[in-house]
């Protein structure tokens, strides 16, 4: 059937060539949103410190770089060294803002803020200790899903007082 005898809608390889392309944008709109899910996941487990479900985002031979700590390599010593970090604060929120992610194949990288807020003790949520900075990662896609591979954190900005003194 001709384009023209069907309303206009293309035929035959131009079918084909645009129905592989919106597959590959639906499969890159999957991917992105994957990667979302996992960072929303996973760092809305560490503020409840769901420390297993956290870790679980990363893949084991994971690398974090975080200024004050230097890099740390290997899921195990990821989770020990941020479990004594942050386990100290009575309430945390990890905000990620402003991510984009950019996929190829089984590899991802992405950007994105982190807007980090702590208190202290429950008796003291009026003066939080908060920091924010630049979030870089690497993720690589397993066969149970998207994992982190390596993330970079700055931080550009501090406000309050560091009430447990863990975060450099």
């Amino acid at each position: 059937m001709s384009a023209a005898a069907d309303g206009g809608r293309p035929a035959g390889p131009e079918v084909l060539r645009r129905l592989d392309l919106l597959e590959r944008r639906l499969d890159l709109l999957t991917d992105t949103e994957a990667l979302r899910s996992l960072l929303v996941r996973g760092w809305r487990a560490l503020d409840a410190r769901d420390w297993d479900t956290w870790i679980a985002c990363w893949t084991e031979d994971a690398v974090l770089e975080f200024g004050p700590w230097g890099p740390v390599r290997g899921r195990a010593e990821i989770r020990r060294v941020v479990h004594d970090a942050e386990a100290a604060y009575a309430r945390m929120q990890h905000h990620l803002l402003n991510t984009a992610f950019t996929v190829a194949g089984d590899r991802a990288t992405g950007i994105g803020y982190m807007w980090f807020t702590a208190v202290g003790a429950e008796a003291e949520p009026d003066g939080p200790y908060q920091m924010g900075g630049p979030y870089d990662w690497d993720f690589v896609r397993t066969e149970a899903g998207w994992r982190v591979a390596r993330q970079r954190l700055g931080v550009w900005w501090r406000t309050g007082e560091d009430p447990v003194g863990r975060l450099g």
